[in-house]
């Protein structure tokens, strides 16, 4: 058991897929001037993420049985795709301005990196590790940009140097997230 929360911990925190493999930086940066788009993405790259992981999971299953896991790349962007669509349409529909501030990068969440890294290693782990690891890297995801869209807010009325404004502050807080999230690998 013990093990599974250290998988979860490590996919969250210590092994944060945006501070340390710096998947998904598009997103991050593009969505996060303000905490309800980010919100709003974390919460739909999370739904894509888990349920892309597990039906993946099974779907790799069959690929092997059928000798035919040279497709796994392409039947899993299908999946993706699948449910980003689904996503798009139910944000679309129950979330108009949610929909609008979110543009480009909600079906751009079909080529985000991080769902189609997670779906490529979830398949060698157990099920149980699996739900760990996807659940962790997604919310790891949603964690950061959180944390990252409430300091950007805050940032946008403070006192910056010109040169530091916009992309060029967003990544020097995005490095120190990084050093303080790293900082606790010695728990995990």
């Amino acid at each position: 058991m013990s093990d599974i929360f250290s998988v979860f911990m490590a996919a969250l925190i210590t092994n944060n897929i945006v501070l340390t493999g710096f998947l998904g930086i598009c997103s991050y940066l593009g969505v996060s001037k303000k905490t309800s788009s980010s919100v709003g993405m974390g919460f739909a790259l999370t739904f894509v993420v888990f349920m892309a992981s597990v039906i993946c999971y099974f779907l790799n299953m069959v690929l092997v049985a059928a000798n035919i896991e040279y497709m796994q790349t392409v039947c899993f962007i299908l999946v993706i795709a699948s449910l980003v669509q689904f996503v798009e349409m139910f944000i679309k529909k129950f979330s108009p301005s949610l929909y609008k501030s979110l543009g480009i990068f909600l079906p751009l969440i079909t080529t985000n990196c991080i769902v189609l890294y997670v779906t490529r290693q979830v398949v060698e782990m157990d099920f149980v590790k699996m739900i760990a690891y996807a659940l962790g890297t997604a919310l790891g995801y949603f964690l950061v940009i959180f944390i990252f869209s409430t300091i950007r807010e805050k940032l946008d009325s403070a006192p910056v140097a010109k040169g530091f404004k916009g992309v060029a502050i967003a990544l020097l807080v995005t490095a120190i997230m990084a050093m303080a999230f790293t900082g606790f690998s010695g728990i995990f």
